[in-house]
């Protein structure tokens, strides 16, 4: 039973990992140019603040995915990976939340704000950057259900009743 758990918990930092390598490298790689009245606008990821924190906290996740995956699963650290584990998921969260917010404006516009929607001018990196957030946004629930998973692994002897 125990080693279902750790190949269980193993399989799941893994799929996280690799869910936030790729968010990582292509948000990175996302930029386009387009030709307005004779200028050119460039569009890329470092343009916005929080297209900047979604590629950091992604790639501090993916970094500490990798160091926890070598730590064993009864050292003295382990509880405080649970509690890091908890910290990563609600950073996860809220990086693919705010950048969410600025693909939806740079998708849709705002009209109250008189901001004009860019995707029609620069396809290749909305595309980038939707793909960025779909894999962003798998590494978030797969932490949450590490979360959710590791505290019921934890929690669980003493929720047995013993007859």
């Amino acid at each position: 039973m125990i080693t279902t758990r750790r190949i269980f918990t193993f399989l799941l930092r893994l799929i996280a990992l690799a869910a936030t390598l790729v968010a990582t490298i292509v948000m990175v790689t996302s930029h386009d140019s387009a030709n307005v009245f004779n200028l050119t606008f460039k569009a890329k990821y470092s343009n916005s603040p929080a297209f900047k924190y979604f590629v950091i906290v992604e790639a501090i996740a993916c970094a500490y995915n990798l160091v926890s995956m070598l730590l064993a699963s009864k050292g003295s650290l382990w509880r405080l990976v649970i509690i890091l584990d908890v910290v990563v998921a609600v950073l996860l969260t809220s990086s693919v939340s705010s950048a969410f917010a600025i693909a939806s404006v740079g998708k849709k516009g705002n009209t109250h704000a008189g901001w004009l929607p860019i995707c029609g001018q620069v396809p290749k990196f909305c595309e980038h950057v939707t793909a960025a957030l779909v894999a962003g946004f798998i590494a978030a629930i797969l932490y949450s259900l590490l979360v959710i998973y590791t505290l019921y692994t934890v929690l669980n002897p003493l929720f047995v009743v013993k007859p």
